[in-house]
């Protein structure tokens, strides 16, 4: 019998859909989409992308992270984060690269820089153990 890890791909998906409220702690080594609620932090290997009606109320860290809906808390992406005309982020974010379309909503700090060590000391979370 097959360990479950061992069946995981990077490319995996994890979705909270419409109508769901999660609340804790969400890690994933893959990627994760929201369009549903989620109330504490999430953090993920791949990408993160935050739907047009996803609610995130806590702490969001991933290599890529696309936001359609609202977060507050803060958001780290080792490589980019992308604010979508529709989006709304209160709190501080760290990244490489920050992409923000006309209409999104931001209040906060952010924090760019193209070293690596910039990201990781804002604390973010590893899988490492």
């Amino acid at each position: 019998m097959k360990n479950r890890n061992e069946n995981f791909s990077n490319n995996d998906v994890t979705l909270i859909g419409p109508g769901v409220i999660l609340e804790g702690k969400l890690e994933s080594k893959g990627n994760v989409r929201i369009d549903g609620k989620v109330k504490g932090n999430i953090h993920a290997k791949g990408n993160i992308t935050i739907g047009e009606n996803g609610e995130i109320e806590g702490e969001v860290t991933s290599m890529r992270i696309t936001v359609g809906g609202k977060i507050s808390g803060k958001v780290i992406a080792e490589e980019k984060i992308i604010l979508e005309s529709k989006s709304v982020l209160v709190g501080d974010l760290f990244t490489k690269i920050l992409e923000v379309q006309a209409g999104a909503k931001f209040d906060g700090n952010s924090k760019m820089s193209s070293t690596e060590s910039t990201i990781k000391n804002s604390k973010m979370p590893s899988f490492e153990k």
